[in-house]
């Protein structure tokens, strides 16, 4: 398909029109805007550009993460170093669509001094076209005039002379009917002289106009053609910072599929780890040991029973010699087996508590509140429910009970008092 001319859709219709031409320098001031338009669009990206760019690297900066340990510290290190890199192209975009913003500007003024100098060629040469051309009219009009003015005379000296006999007025009417044509003809002379000045004016003009319509364009032309490769390398220059971006965003991926729950656990525990069982439960101590009541047990056992119980009480309470029987011998391994004495405790002076056990009345009946299974040859296995005499209470926690004349050692937190 040919493609349509400038030049030949852009003329007036009448000699003096400036229809067409007023078309052309309204299409090039649009085109002007339309410049200005877009540098602006690319002005404002620019702008925020930056304020993205440095908004990315200022998160990476503040993104602290420094507690955390393992491969998630590692995924989390990347994706900041990502989002800083990230942040710092959007920087560098913003410098390239500004670098744009310049080149726009350098284009328009190249089109600017090409524009200036054919549109004051043509307003000069339509001013000069113009001015001839209304001075021709004026020519022709006063032309039109003296030519009618003749015909008046003409015919008013032909009425003369078939109307009077006087040569006189005769001869008057005709000296104005030449005077008239003499007018006339120097009319004509100015009339002619200006069309034909005119018409070399009109030559002059067409082919200017001609020749600016042909520039003008030339100039639109590379107009759409500039903005056109200016809003792709726009596009451009966007689609390869997504296409970094998500890059950037890949490795990101790829470093996270290495993050391993399991190993962040096991690193954490090798290197933070503190302790490896629970702490023991807190016991009930007790601190007002019965001495009376220890005695007074003592007292009804038998002579076998009070040996040895004298004998842990005297581990209990660490005084040895200080404990004696009831006929005031003091308590030794050669009378710990003798037989029908009690044991005297009244004597305490420089009584000190060394011992883990406690001794209790044994008047103290307990009841199982769990099933438990003895484990060593010392404890005694007892079933929810049972009771038992308190024989020692012990601060480690475990108990030494009585049952059906079985003794053992019991946890005391499976028993509750009756």
């Amino acid at each position: 398909m040919t493609p349509l001319l400038f030049k030949d859709a852009f003329w007036g219709e009448d000699f003096s029109s400036r229809e067409g031409y007023n078309k052309l320098i309204v299409r090039l001031k649009d085109g002007r805007q339309m410049c200005k338009d877009v540098q602006e669009l690319i002005k404002m990206r620019a702008l925020a550009e930056e304020r993205y760019g440095k908004d990315l690297v200022m998160i990476a900066h503040k993104a602290r993460g420094l507690m955390e340990i393992g491969t998630l510290r590692v995924s989390f290190d990347q994706l900041k170093a990502h989002i800083e890199n990230i942040g710092n192209c959007h920087i560098h975009l913003s410098n390239v669509l500004e670098e744009e913003v310049k080149r726009i500007e350098s284009f328009q003024e190249k089109q600017k001094e090409q524009r200036k100098k054919f549109e004051s060629i043509m307003e000069k040469l339509m001013k000069s076209k113009n001015s001839c051309y209304k001075k021709t009219m004026e020519s022709k009009n006063h032309f039109m005039q003296r030519c009618q003015e003749a015909t008046e005379a003409e015919n008013q000296a032909e009425k003369i002379a078939a109307t009077s006999s006087t040569p006189k007025l005769i001869e008057k009417a005709y000296q104005k009917v030449q005077h008239c044509k003499q007018i006339v003809a120097e009319s004509e002379n100015l009339y002619l002289g200006n069309i034909v000045q005119l018409e070399a004016l009109r030559q002059d003009w067409v082919g200017t106009h001609q020749s600016t319509c042909e520039v003008f364009q030339q100039l639109e032309s590379d107009r759409i053609s500039f903005l056109r490769c200016v809003l792709w390398d726009h596009c451009n220059h966007f689609s390869m910072q997504c296409v970094e971006d998500d890059e950037s965003y890949e490795d990101v991926r790829k470093v996270l599929e290495k993050c391993d729950i399991s190993a962040d656990n096991d690193y954490f525990i090798q290197t933070k780890s503190t302790s490896t069982s629970p702490p023991e439960p807190v016991m009930f101590r007790n601190y007002s040991v019965l001495r009376e009541s220890s005695q007074d047990s003592l007292s009804k056992l038998s002579s076998a029973g009070r040996a040895a119980v004298s004998e842990r009480l005297s581990i209990i309470h660490g005084v040895g010699s200080n404990i004696s029987l009831t006929d005031g011998t003091p308590y030794s391994e050669s009378t710990r087996t003798s037989s029908g004495n009690s044991l005297n405790c009244s004597n305490t002076s420089g009584f000190q508590q060394t011992s883990s056990r406690v001794s209790v009345a044994l008047s103290d009946s307990y009841r199982a509140v769990y099933d438990y299974m003895a484990q060593n040859t010392d404890e005694l296995t007892v079933e929810r429910g049972e009771v038992v005499q308190l024989m020692e209470q012990g601060e480690d926690g475990w108990w030494m009970v009585e049952r059906d004349g079985e003794v053992g050692l019991v946890p005391g937190n499976y028993l509750t008092k009756i």
